[in-house]
């Protein structure tokens, strides 16, 4: 099983910038779909990004689109989120989540993912 390390959360204003990245370890890393999941106290984790395994397709939830970039690195095992113009909204722990598969995914699903890392917070003061 792949292992998932997040960094990169802390304190930012509203209007922000973070960068988020989840450095893999154990299995081939450009074998992964890979996406972000954010989780609020007493809320259900919800879906933020996904990206394929080549890196040339990525998904966005509505409320991030246009803000949030993720992409990746595979010859560095890494998966990034670079969050821009950020809201008190946005403050949330963060995860990165991977699936060993190359072809499509119902990404936005948690089910769909079976690596999960241990997240990172967000906070983004108003």
């Amino acid at each position: 099983q792949v292992r998932l390390v997040e960094s990169g959360g802390g304190l930012v204003q509203a209007g922000g910038s973070l960068r988020l990245s989840c450095a893999a370890s154990g299995r081939t890393f450009s074998n992964y779909y890979m996406a972000w999941f954010r989780q609020v106290p007493g809320k259900e984790r919800e879906f933020v990004a996904a990206i394929t395994w080549s890196g040339g397709t990525s998904y966005y939830a509505d409320s991030v689109k246009g803000r949030f970039t993720i992409y990746r690195d595979n010859d560095n095992n890494t998966l990034y989120l670079q969050m821009n113009s950020l809201k008190p909204e946005d403050t949330a722990v963060y995860c990165c989540a991977a699936k060993a598969y190359r072809g499509s995914l119902k990404y936005d699903q948690i089910s769909a993912f079976d690596a999960w890392g241990q997240g990172t917070q967000v906070t983004v003061s108003s």
